[in-house]
C-alpha cells in the first residue's frame, strides 16, 4: 500500500458510539488538554483490542498509563488525560464502558438484611449522572490565611495512590517479627514522615492558592508544602474536611436494589475496581 492509497476498510473503523457531557463542563482543564466540542459533549468510542490489553495490566493500571492510554484512545478530544481533573475520571471511564459493552453492569453484592448473595444488572447512565461537580467558587478563610480549592488533576491522585501502594509496603514490613526494636523504630520514624508528607501534598493539590491578609496570593506548591509542614494541626483538620466534603460531592452515589430472596429494598455502593471494571 502506498501513501496516496486508502484503506478500503476504513469505513469499517470504529465509530463515536455516545456522546457525553463532562461533569466539569470542561472547567479547570489546563489549556491544551482538551479540545471540547461547541456542543460541550465529547465523543466516545468503543476500546480497540489493545485498548482491553492495556486496561487491563496490573503494571499499566498501577502507575495509571493504562488509563491514560486507554482514556485518549476513546476520547479523540482529551488530548492530556494525566491532567483532566479527578471528578471528569471515573464518569469518562464509565462512558468508555458503555461504547464497549452496553449501559448495564452486572454487579455482586449480600443482602445486608438475610445475608443472600444476589447479583444486579446496573444501569451505567444513571451511575454515570450521579456525579457532580463540587462548588470550588468559594474561599475558605482558616486562620487568618483564605484559601482557594480546585480540584485535583488524574496524575496527582495517582502519584497519590502510588505512595499509598509503598506504604502499604512499608506497614508489613514494620509488621515483620524477623526485625528488631531498632530497625521496627528506623523504619516507624521513616514511615509516619512520609505518611504527613502525603496528606500534606494532597492539600497542596487541592489549592488554587493561599491569599494573604495583604492580598496577595501563594501558588507556589513548594511554599505551600513548607507552610503545611509548620502550620497548626487545626489547619490541616479543617482542610482536611473541606478536601472530604469535595470528594463526598462528586462521589459516586449508591443505587437502590432489591434482595431476589427477602425482597428488601436496600442501597448498594459501587466501587469500580478498573482492574476488572472492564472485564
Amino acid at each position: 500500500m502506498t501513501d496516496s492509497q486508502q484503506n478500503p476498510l476504513a469505513k469499517h473503523f470504529r465509530t463515536p458510539a455516545i456522546h457525553v457531557k463532562l461533569p466539569s463542563n470542561g472547567e479547570f482543564w489546563p489549556e491544551g488538554s482538551l479540545n471540547l466540542p461547541v456542543t460541550g459533549e465529547v465523543a466516545i468510542y468503543p476500546m480497540t483490542t489493545k485498548d482491553e490489553i492495556n486496561i487491563r495490566t496490573p503494571d499499566a493500571l498501577l502507575n495509571g498509563s493504562g488509563v491514560v492510554n486507554t482514556i485518549q484512545s476513546c476520547v479523540p478530544s482529551i488530548v492530556d488525560a494525566w491532567k483532566m481533573p479527578a471528578v471528569d475520571v471515573d464518569a469518562v471511564l464509565i462512558a468508555i464502558r458503555t461504547a464497549s459493552y452496553g449501559n448495564t453492569m452486572d454487579v455482586e453484592s449480600k443482602c445486608p438484611h438475610c445475608g443472600e448473595q444476589n447479583e444486579y444488572a446496573v444501569d451505567l447512565n444513571n451511575v454515570a449522572t450521579s456525579i457532580n461537580m463540587p462548588n470550588y467558587a468559594d474561599e475558605h478563610v482558616i486562620d487568618g490565611l483564605t484559601f482557594k480549592f480546585r480540584p485535583s488533576r488524574y496524575f496527582e491522585v495517582n502519584k497519590t495512590n502510588l505512595v499509598n501502594f509503598e506504604e502499604q509496603k512499608i506497614l508489613k514490613i514494620i509488621s515483620d517479627p524477623s526485625l528488631d526494636d531498632d530497625e521496627k523504630t528506623e523504619k516507624f520514624t521513616a514511615h509516619l514522615q512520609r505518611l504527613a508528607d502525603l496528606n500534606n501534598q494532597v492539600y497542596v493539590n487541592s489549592l488554587e492558592y493561599i491569599k494573604l491578609p495583604d492580598g496577595n496570593k501563594v501558588t507556589d506548591q513548594g511554599f505551600m508544602m513548607e507552610y503545611f509542614r509548620n502550620a497548626d494541626r487545626k489547619v490541616g483538620a479543617k482542610i482536611k474536611e473541606i478536601i472530604s466534603e469535595f470528594n463526598q460531592a462528586m462521589s459516586i452515589k449508591p443505587v437502590d436494589v432489591t434482595c431476589h430472596e427477602c425482597n428488601t429494598e436496600f442501597k448498594l455502593t459501587l466501587t469500580f475496581d478498573y482492574s476488572t471494571f472492564f472485564a
